[in-house]
């Protein structure tokens, strides 16, 4: 629960007057249920949609029961948008009149529980109430477990992808260089921080909407890498370090955006590492036609 173990707060979203007395009724008289084991049910309501979403960015709650149709939404778009802005607090949608079929479409699209309201008493309220909380916390555990698995993943292919590239760097091979973490230990760890804080800039830019640049910051890092000569293995290293970094000690659901948003930014940082050499390889070519025509 949100503050304690012997409350359980809820959020409504209803604009039925008979329905807000009802379920509110219902909630009192469940601390004389079996089923509340103690609880008590302090209620918040809601009448649209739009009031919902700015009184769950104000206060926590431990679920919500929701009114499908509501002066701004109807239907299972109610639901739809909820869930898109509400990830971790169960829904139990009220439900009366509705087929079977919906019922079902109602858990596929996020629902943890749905109440019949005509049929409703205060042992059935308290029982979905506490279902929906138990569904998820499963539906919680088998995400998280979903997303450790794909980040293993994720850490596991880069890992192959430097492996797999240390006898056939083309940088390597052309300037003769050691990879930077074992030349350039110092300047490694300072690229790597460079890196890690672009990607934390990222994060924020997408979360707030806010523009800090970030193409040009990773064209002047790709400039870096660059000018050291480095190679695509070298980036890939640089951009594995930070993941494995920023994914310690923080929830999975910040470590997956940490690599979705990854993979976005080491695809841009080498595009502009690539093209760095060929502007390069431009300029040594002119200049070897330049010396072949003094010469002649």
């Amino acid at each position: 629960m949100t503050n304690d173990n012997d409350t359980c707060h809820v959020l409504l979203i209803e604009d039925k007057l008979e329905n807000i007395q009802l379920l509110q009724d219902l909630l009192f008289q469940s601390q004389h249920s079996s089923l509340a084991k103690g609880l008590t049910f302090p209620i918040t309501c809601v009448t649209t949609l739009k009031e919902s979403l700015q009184s769950l960015k104000a206060h926590q709650f431990d679920v919500i029961l929701l009114d499908l149709d509501l002066p701004d939404s109807h239907g299972l778009d109610t639901l739809i948008k909820l869930r898109e802005n509400v990830t971790n607090i169960p829904i139990i949608v009220e439900m009366d009149g509705q087929s079977e079929g919906a019922v079902v479409e109602s858990f596929q699209l996020g629902a943890d529980g749905y109440l019949q309201i005509k049929s409703l008493d205060s042992n059935l309220l308290i029982h979905e109430i506490r279902l929906g909380i138990e569904r998820q916390k499963y539906r919680s555990k088998i995400n998280q477990k979903q997303q450790e698995i794909r980040q293993e993943q994720e850490f596991s292919d880069l890992d192959d992808l430097i492996k797999s590239s240390r006898d056939t760097s083309v940088t390597a091979r052309l300037f003769g260089a050691y990879p930077l973490q074992e030349s350039l230990p110092d300047i490694f760890d300072e690229l790597a921080e460079n890196y890690g804080k672009l990607l934390d800039l990222a994060l924020e830019q997408r979360m707030f909407k806010v523009d800090y640049n970030i193409s040009e910051k990773l064209r002047t890092l790709g400039e870096k890498l660059g000018f050291l000569k480095a190679s695509p293995r070298d980036a890939i290293e640089i951009h594995t370090k930070v993941l494995k970094e920023k994914s310690k000690d923080v929830p999975m659901a910040k470590a997956q955006a940490y690599v979705v948003e990854g993979r976005l930014m080491i695809l841009e940082l080498m595009g502009y590492l690539a093209s760095f050499y060929r502007k390069y390889y431009i300029g040594l070519s002119n200049i070897n036609l330049s010396a072949r025509k003094d010469y002649r």
